[in-house]
């Protein structure tokens, strides 16, 4: 493998230029600080997007609140907006910092995507989004909607279910996304197809199959399953792909979750300022979902907030594409890692070269977790918390100690000027998904997480 040469590289050579390579390539759990980070009113002349994107994205979630909460009763307390509360696990938090004999200073605090109505997880935000979007564009150009200003509940009549029943959606996924698309999609009448890559779990393509919608089996991962989807979808003028790798819409719907945190921490009271730093520790797939989220809450609250990406060792595709700076040319298959994780929803190997070249600037860093850790944690969040995600979305639960205790993260904390505020400070791991596992999966992760010994090899 090391004669092959990776994006005008060998292997040999990427290592010694950026040895943290070397221990990504081994499965070590690391902690990587992003050089190419600048100060955000720099990044912010760098990138093409604002905060009023942000905010005409929500004005449409606002719009469609009067569909979602007829189509969707479960939206119905929250009249039609799709949101997810935040809440403190203590016990939690006493439980790491006696495995990681470490303490985590300030606010503690778990964001509840896997509450989200609908789907279940965080792709409910920019999938739905997109959906939405598109079913508004049709019914804009077809004289079904007047104006913005029309009521959007109309969007359930029969007419509008019938109209979109000549249109089609696709997309290419491991699971989650393909659920929110789907039940959305089917639900306003589209013909919608998911392309499943090899990682997608049973009980997801069955519960699709179950909402009207057509899933396409792959013996390939992530990447290929796109790639066929958007094939497929581009021979027919009346498809739409969703697009994972490319799509400025599922970013863009990602980053209303920005403003809702930031309405929810001053309602709690919490502090986000030069002296009371916001830490974020996100789950990162492709990068949509965490690079959206990290791109609102940096419009928002500017330096005073820190975003982190947390991936499995056997899949650290953001922080590859990152640490190289290329991107999507570059796939952690491409360097010999296998891509197997237990945390299906991230296991995709090649990152995305939209949210890469954007989120370069703006988010902080990054860090590995061991699929050994993700079981026991999800296992000790049950035992603690009685709190039930999915694999993947335990990945941001240990970052808050990960930064503390890496030499890497306290030179970050170092360079920032951070270490004497870390006791006003307040972190938050973003909790992606779980409330839709069946129950005999979660029983089959909970026994799994009990059989494991936590390992620790922060670098």
């Amino acid at each position: 493998m090391t004669s092959t040469r990776i994006a005008g590289k060998t292997v040999d050579a990427w290592e010694k230029e950026l040895p943290q390579l070397a221990d990504l390539f081994s499965l070590k759990e690391i902690f990587w600080t992003n050089p190419a980070k600048l100060p955000f009113a720099e990044a912010s002349n760098l990138v093409g997007y604002t905060k009023e994107d942000i905010n005409a994205a929500e004005e449409r979630l606002n719009r469609f609140a009067a569909y979602l909460r007829i189509d969707f009763p479960e939206t119905e307390a929250a009249k039609g907006i799709i949101e997810s509360p935040i809440t403190s696990i203590p016990s939690m938090k006493e439980y790491l910092e006696t495995v990681y004999h470490s303490s985590i200073p300030g606010n503690f605090l778990l964001k509840r995507d896997d509450l989200l109505p609908i789907a279940g997880t965080i792709k409910a935000r920019g999938a739905i989004y997109e959906v939405l979007k598109h079913a508004e564009t049709l019914a804009l150009e077809h004289g079904l909607l007047k104006s913005y200003d029309d009521d959007y509940a109309l969007f359930t009549s029969e007419t509008f279910k019938k109209f979109f029943s000549n249109y089609k959606i696709a997309v290419g996924t491991t699971g989650n996304l393909g659920i929110s698309v789907g039940t959305v999609g089917a639900m306003l009448g589209f013909d919608v197809t998911v392309h499943m890559s090899v990682e997608a779990k049973q009980w997801k393509k069955d519960l699709l199959r179950f909402r009207g919608v057509t899933v396409i089996e792959h013996e390939s991962d992530f990447t290929n399953a796109v790639k066929k989807g958007r094939q497929q979808s581009n021979l027919d003028p009346m498809s739409y792909f969703v697009d994972d790798e490319h799509s400025i819409e599922l970013f863009l719907g990602y980053t209303v979750a920005a403003n809702r945190l930031q309405k929810q921490l001053a309602h709690e009271n919490i502090l986000v300022d030069e002296d009371h730093p916001l830490f974020v520790y996100l789950p990162c797939g492709i990068g949509g979902s965490p690079g959206g989220i990290s791109f609102g809450l940096k419009q928002i609250y500017g330096d005073h907030v820190h975003c982190f990406f947390a991936e499995p060792t056997h899949v650290p595709s953001m922080t590859v594409g990152l640490m190289t700076q290329k991107f999507d040319q570059v796939s952690v298959k491409d360097f010999g890692l296998d891509g197997l994780t237990v945390a299906d929803g991230l296991a995709v190997p090649r990152t995305s070269k939209l949210v890469a070249s954007i989120m370069q600037y703006f988010f902080s860093g990054s860090y590995t977790i061991d699929d050994i850790e993700t079981k026991r944690l999800l296992s000790a969040l049950i035992d603690k918390e009685k709190i039930y995600l999915e694999p993947a979305a335990l990945a941001g639960v240990p970052g808050a100690l990960r930064l503390c205790q890496s030499e890497e993260g306290k030179n970050y904390l170092e360079k920032h000027g951070l270490l004497n505020k870390m006791n006003q400070s307040t972190h938050i791991a973003w909790a992606t998904g779980g409330s839709m596992v069946p129950k005999v999966d979660m029983d089959q992760f909970y026994e799994a997480g009990l059989n494991t010994h936590l390992t620790k090899t922060v670098r």
